[in-house]
């Protein structure tokens, strides 16, 4: 037993780790502009599709554990951390060959949209620690305490790949190719 609790305690220092590194990094990749590099305007509409995709295989994934798949189920989830890192990967790559594009809209849409992006980017960083700590549970079978915690990531993880899709459609307009 004590080994389980120091593997525990190892991945919530990893878990600890990533979630402070990730928004760092990103955040400071934004000053970041690669020079002599076309901008990777071609990534948007996939990465707002791999959000897209994200939302479905969750909505998959939590069907699948509720008539008992579990192997299906932990496939989906394992899915559906790699839709987020290739999203993550090519937001990253955007960004750092493409200036930040702003939001045309007026009026109402305006508040609307910076709402549903605002709160969009505070629960992308609340949900990496979210996630992690969620598949980390399932990993160490500790299915109890997994099934507890992805009640609060679940709909948080949902939100953030649906309002994914919800910013690039509000921004897409605005673009430059």
């Amino acid at each position: 037993m004590e080994d389980l609790e120091q593997k525990e305690k190892k991945i919530n220092r990893l878990i600890t780790f990533v979630s402070i590194v990730i928004p760092v990094v990103v955040a400071s990749l934004f000053s970041v502009k690669l020079p002599n590099v076309e901008p990777l305007s071609f990534l948007p509409p996939i990465y707002a599709s791999i959000n897209g995709i994200t939302a479905i295989v969750l909505l998959i994934a939590v069907w699948a554990i509720k008539n008992g798949k579990q192997k299906l189920h932990q496939n989906l989830m394992t899915t559906c951390i790699v839709l987020s890192l290739a999203f993550l990967a090519m937001y990253i790559a955007y960004h750092m060959t493409s200036e930040s594009t702003s939001y045309g809209g007026e009026g109402i849409m305006r508040y609307a949209y910076f709402f549903v992006l605002i709160s969009h980017i505070i629960l992308s960083i609340v949900i990496i620690p979210l996630v992690l700590k969620t598949y980390a549970r399932a990993y160490l079978k500790k299915f109890k305490a997994h099934r507890k915690l992805a009640k609060i990531t679940f709909p948080i993880w949902l939100y953030v790949a649906i309002t994914g899709v919800v910013v690039y459609l509000m921004i897409s307009p605005y673009y430059e190719y």
